[in-house]
């Protein structure tokens, strides 16, 4: 059975592309473009891992989050955070709220971040 990734990205372009990355590598990908479709997407789908923007309208990532880790179905959930946000600049809260990985989208190519979700998912 294929794993199945949530990406929440409020940048269409980017969603699509990293939509289509993981469904050429046989994953079971879902969408939102913001925090508060992702946090609905989440509890339907069940991801085994959601990769994660920050900055987005309607709620941002870390607030989904936050509200994920609350909630008895999303509080082991794998989380990378992928955005374009320097690690300085990230909300402090994140700290504490079991990130498996945070990424700057500027510095990894698509191929990059597929293959940390791989490694983040013990897959080959």
């Amino acid at each position: 059975m294929p794993a199945k990734i949530l990406v929440v990205e409020d940048d269409q372009s980017l969603q699509s592309m990293y939509q289509f990355k993981l469904e050429i590598l046989k994953f079971e990908v879902a969408v939102a473009s913001n925090g508060e479709i992702g946090l609905q997407k989440a509890q339907e789908f069940i991801p085994d891992l959601i990769l994660l923007d920050l900055m987005m309208p309607v709620m941002s990532g870390d607030e989904m989050l936050q509200r994920l880790r609350k909630t008895d179905w999303g509080a082991d959930i794998r989380v990378v955070i992928l955005t374009n946000i320097s690690r300085d600049e990230a909300p402090s809260v994140l700290r504490f709220l079991n990130v498996d990985r945070y990424i700057v989208k500027a510095h990894h190519t698509p191929t990059q971040i597929t293959d940390i979700v791989k490694e983040v998912l013990g897959i080959r």
